[in-house]
């Protein structure tokens, strides 16, 4: 799914919303959590996951090309960790997919 795919979904779900206003939600949201993991705050949202930063260390790497080595820096990454209702309803459909496939 992607953000535009979001926006469609959530304008046709709640009919008194605009597609422009979806987007404004949509975008809004995504704002707000992207400022709150560049803070360095963990963003939980009970029954889907939650997102926080892991820190990559410095390492030495290697440049495929010349095969030089190279000093990679330190990194702070964004990490999804699903939540458990999410990982088992996942596991729940996938399940019912292949099923309906034999």
């Amino acid at each position: 799914m992607t953000r535009s795919d979001l926006v469609e979904e959530l304008a046709a779900r709640f009919g008194q919303l605009t597609h422009r206003d979806a987007e404004y939600a949509v975008k809004t949201i995504l704002d707000a959590m992207s400022d709150a993991l560049v803070r360095g705050h963990r963003i939980e949202i009970r029954g889907f996951g939650s997102f926080s930063i892991n820190r990559r260390p410095p390492r030495m790497g290697r440049n495929p090309r010349s095969g030089e080595s190279v000093q990679i820096p330190e990194k702070r990454v964004p990490h999804f960790k699903p939540g458990k209702a999410l990982r088992e309803a996942v596991d729940q459909r996938t399940v019912q997919i292949q099923a309906a496939k034999k």
